[in-house]
């Protein structure tokens, strides 16, 4: 039996920290899943509206196409799921179906677009949509958690 599954409480190595740790605790989920689905609303933006300096949807659509071998209408589903899935995974809602579009968006960004390029988003590599595929997986796992609108309405899809 591992030390985790034991049951037995651990004890902070800093004792005043405690506290602290035990009220902020609930909120470390929600953080993560309102600022994961809140980093792709304005990757979405670019692609639908052109804001945040993209370049709209056709554009976008031709850059998929011509640079990067995809189709074309990609760009409209990238950014709905971007813009749409975003501000739903940020506010719980329908958490589970979003999260899995995220990831599979993501997974497609790192393998088919960033793969080639090595690990470093520095040098274009597939490190930050791999991070963000592994959280928005996370929560395609989880369901939305205690403070999402998923569990106002009494629902986790």
């Amino acid at each position: 039996m591992s030390l985790a599954s034991s049951g037995a409480p651990t004890k902070p190595i800093l004792a005043f920290v405690a506290p602290l740790t035990a009220l902020l605790s609930p909120l470390a989920e929600p953080m993560v899943r309102i600022v994961a689905g809140l980093t792709l609303v304005p990757h979405g933006a670019q692609k639908l509206f052109g804001w945040f300096g993209g370049y709209g949807l056709d554009a976008t659509g031709q850059f998929f196409a011509s640079k990067l071998g995809l189709p074309a209408g990609l760009a409209t589903v990238a950014g709905m799921i971007e813009f749409f899935g975003g501000l739903a995974l940020a506010a719980g809602l329908l958490t589970r179906p979003v999260a899995v579009l995220a990831t599979g968006l993501l997974a497609v960004a790192a393998l088919q677009v960033h793969l080639g390029a090595g690990f470093f988003w520095t040098s274009g590599g597939y490190e930050y949509p791999l991070l963000w595929a592994i959280v928005t997986l996370s929560y395609a796992i989880r369901g939305g958690g205690w403070f999402s609108l998923d569990r106002i309405i009494g629902h986790e899809f």
